[in-house]
């Protein structure tokens, strides 16, 4: 039995992924952005192991988050799905940050670094991450006028460099990334196509799995498969710089 941390967990994917590991035996840490939605997650997973709060776009609740975590115990993988989606508007977190990257990017690398270190790693992607500009220009959109489809395909893109980043300086550690494709969530809308029990299986496979498939680091899975992300996410200086970015916003370094 593994103890996993899911973020994002009391509705979508990660609450499915969630389930999927509490009814096959493993225990579960819930994440819910404030008391009331914990609430509603325990509710909906009373087989979890805990909830712990926090809003994921403010960097004081997100430390807070990961003191929680801590607190309970060691976790060997945890599961990075907590996200928001592509036609956000323009709102500023009190660090001054867009909630896009703040939520989508920030707030796993903080994770990633204050959360005791796991044997796995499991961080959520997209497939528009294809669609991004790789400079990393101007993450915090100061200079840009506001496109949420863009700033979210960037924050996916980010993911992608989090994950490796993270797999090349962690040999220790399996890291990956996933596209569970557009399904259909609250972020996804009704029309969505893709399966959504694959969706949450990768995750799932990755997270808890002895298939030598999923014993791997540095890949990126749709559908319990590996595909090729955007070339550009395996330069490690891309990688290091957007750790770099993260570092400087946040105050919080990444342990080699």
């Amino acid at each position: 039995m593994a103890r996993l941390f899911v973020s994002g967990s009391t509705d979508g994917l990660g609450l499915m992924a969630a389930r999927l590991l509490a009814e096959t035996g493993h225990a579960v840490v819930l994440h819910a952005r404030n008391a009331a939605r914990a609430e509603d997650a325990r509710r909906s997973l009373p087989k979890c192991d805990a909830v712990v709060v926090g809003d994921l776009a403010s960097l004081k609740e997100t430390r807070g988050v990961a003191e929680q975590v801590n607190r309970l115990g060691r976790c060997d993988a945890v599961i990075h799905n907590a996200g928001v989606g592509l036609h956000e508007r323009l709102v500023r977190t009190p660090e001054g940050l867009p909630h896009v990257f703040a939520i989508n990017v920030l707030a796993p690398y903080v994770l990633t670094a204050l959360v005791e270190r796991p044997e796995r790693l499991v961080y959520l992607s997209s497939g528009m991450h294809r669609g991004a500009a790789h400079s990393l220009e101007d993450v915090d959109w100061t200079r840009r006028r506001w496109q949420g489809a863009m700033a979210y395909s960037e924050s996916k893109l980010c993911d992608l460099l989090l994950a490796f980043g993270v797999a090349r300086r962690w040999p220790g550690v399996f890291s990956n990334a996933v596209n569970p494709g557009w399904v259909a969530t609250k972020m996804g809308g009704p029309g969505a196509p893709d399966d959504m029990d694959d969706g949450r299986r990768t995750q799932v496979w990755l997270a808890v799995s002895d298939d030598p498939g999923a014993r791997v680091s540095g890949k990126y899975f749709h559908h319990l498969h590996p595909q090729a992300p955007d070339p550009a996410v395996h330069d490690p200086a891309r990688q290091d710089r957007l750790l770099e970015i993260c570092r400087r916003f946040s105050g919080v370094a990444l342990a080699d």
